[in-house]
């Protein structure tokens, strides 16, 4: 395993869905064989619309056969000729309510085989709360209090058993439920109700259902004795949208993850993202984000399938720099995402200051961290990891003072960012968790500073992701953002981009000095040698990267946003002014 880490290290990573470019994946394709491209990436990104989902543009997955509307298994023969390795997601803490296993629960209720694939909130809770009115256990002050939120509201989706009782099922965190209109056929078996009353009934339940009212209230007149009835047959048809949190005290959730990390192997994957995997370990009387010991119980498991399937792991964890989780995971043998970079690169350019920013650059390099680094991605942009923590008392400084992580929101904001938070058990709001706009937008849509960024980027430690839109200087999408629900803020950075946009981006200097950077870090010796630091000027970014007679060296001048890369190979030097 170790051998194939070696080897994938050094490449930049390209971040899409496979309908990110063109309409399916084989565009994407067709975009990396163009003369532009060559030899740009090593490695891609492919997020979970590769496999067959429903929901949270990819992240609630049914399960992990190749989605055949955008995905051909062709595609996997041209990346593997391209030479181009693939990372892919498995969602360690939920599958969607499509999944077999939960259809079959709906399907079954106590007599499935997956009942205790997924958590039953009430049982889970059982003896450590009291139940409210409508039958929910409302755990104890002291365990609720605990529990890290991702939406307002208890973590829980009532779902409809084939008896008729409703049950809790944990869902930290999307759901819905939708109450689809009836027809007279569906009351056929309804005794006592005349053609004309079904006719009724039908009419005023389905003007309920469209207005999106309440049709518990509806006034059924003469049938007023059959409402009970009619309402369970209107209950009956509801449908869900959701990712239910799977039990991993369940031997089958175990032979699940088995079964999936030799299928993605089969796909050719070789780095393999943990997305959710803090949530996954739950515990009365513990928080449900990175449980201990159990979390890393857990994560020893998964790495044990990881190696049999010659996979490189890659937790995904947000978590406030002063709660030091990045340390735990990277002194764990992990690679660890740097979500800090891309706020850090926000605030050194804006407030035209190098110190903050190459600080963390040392530190990475001190501790021998591996990382896989960005600036845009899928998400939004990074800001509570900035932020310091308070630990048994004592307070750990963040990369960046309070004042500063609300300048770098306050100035995304007024380019026109949208906002994510995070929340407390009574739906309070406690705290923002990331601002979701394009990087270029962020940057206040100045080329020179996008180039800036980008080389910032590709002259750090660790493998460098790239979103897709940000090479062709994407802004933000607010019409996407507006229809996009109640994750449309998401949207704001994931414009589609056609063939067209593509041929028409490659015309303009941002996105071919941006190839041309890249192309550098992807392809340079010097990347696999050593980093050397010159912080003595506060306004001067001044980096060397040198193997041998192989050196890259980054000059940058905050003041001016300009800067030079001079590439010395065997005695022979080339610069690269912009």
């Amino acid at each position: 395993m170790q051998e194939n880490i070696t080897k994938i290290s050094n490449g930049v990573m390209l971040n899409v869905y496979p309908d990110s470019i063109g309409e399916k994946f084989s565009d994407a394709i067709a975009m990396l064989k163009m003369e532009e491209f060559k030899d740009v990436f090593s490695l891609i990104y492919v997020l979970p619309t590769f496999f067959n989902s429903d929901l949270d543009r990819g992240f609630s997955i049914i399960d992990y056969d190749i989605n055949k509307d955008l995905v051909d298994p062709k595609d996997l023969k041209d990346l593997n000729e391209l030479q181009i390795k693939l990372k892919f997601d498995i969602v360690l803490n939920h599958l969607s309510v499509a999944s077999p296993q939960f259809k079959d629960l709906l399907q079954h209720g106590n007599e499935s085989k997956f009942k205790d694939f997924f958590i039953n909130w009430n049982e889970f809770w059982e003896g450590n709360g009291v139940k409210n009115e409508d039958g929910i256990v409302i755990p104890k002050p002291e365990f609720l209090n605990k529990l890290f939120m991702r939406k307002s509201g208890l973590p829980i989706l009532k779902v409809r058993f084939p008896d008729g009782r409703e049950q809790p099922y944990w869902n930290t965190f999307y759901q819905q439920i939708t109450y689809n209109t009836i027809a007279v056929a569906d009351l056929q078996n309804v005794k006592g109700l005349t053609e004309e009353q079904s006719l009724f009934i039908v009419t005023v339940i389905n003007t309920e259902i469209n207005d999106n009212q309440d049709f518990m209230t509806i006034d059924f007149e003469d049938c007023t004795p059959l409402k009970s009835e009619i309402l369970q047959i209107v209950e009956q048809k509801r449908s869900y949208l959701g990712q239910m949190d799977v039990n991993a005290e369940s031997p089958l959730v175990w032979g699940f993850y088995e079964e999936t990390l030799k299928k993605l192997n089969g796909y050719g994957c070789n780095i393999l993202r943990l997305d959710a995997f803090a949530y996954l370990h739950k515990q009365v009387g513990e928080s449900n984000f990175f449980n201990k010991p159990g979390t890393w119980e857990y994560l020893e498991r998964i790495k044990k399938i990881a190696r049999q399937n010659n996979l490189m792991l890659l937790p995904e964890i947000h978590a406030e720099y002063g709660l030091h989780l990045h340390d735990e995971v990277a002194n764990e043998g992990y690679y660890i995402y740097d979500f800090f970079l891309p706020g850090l690169t926000i605030h050194t350019i804006e407030n035209k200051t190098s110190k903050a920013l190459l600080s963390w650059a040392k530190e990475i390099i001190a501790k021998g961290y591996k990382t896989v680094n960005m600036l845009g991605c899928h998400d939004g942009i990074p800001v509570l990891d900035l932020k310091g923590k308070e630990v048994n008392g004592v307070y750990n400084k963040g990369l960046l003072e309070d004042t500063e992580i609300e300048s770098i929101m306050n100035k995304i904001m007024e380019r026109g960012g949208r906002v994510k938070n995070l929340y407390d058990p009574s739906g309070n709001k406690i705290s923002y968790y990331q601002i979701n706009a394009t990087f270029f937008s962020a940057l206040g849509e100045d080329e020179q500073k996008l180039l800036l960024a980008r080389v910032i980027q590709m002259f750090m430690p660790g493998i460098p992701q790239v979103w897709y839109l940000d090479i062709f200087a994407g802004k933000n999408n607010y019409e996407a953002a507006d229809n996009g629900g109640s994750a449309g803020h998401k949207e704001i950075n994931r414009t589609t981009l056609t063939m067209h946009d593509i041929a028409q981006g490659l015309k303009t200097e941002v996105v071919s000095k941006q190839l041309e950077i890249m192309h550098l870090r992807n392809t340079s010796n010097a990347f696999s040698g050593h980093v050397e630091i010159n912080d003595a000027v506060d306004a001067i970014i001044d980096v060397k990267w040198v193997n041998g007679t192989t050196v890259a060296h980054l000059r940058a001048n905050l003041e001016t946003n300009g800067f030079t890369i001079n590439h010395t190979v065997n005695g022979m030097t080339s610069t690269m002014g912009f």
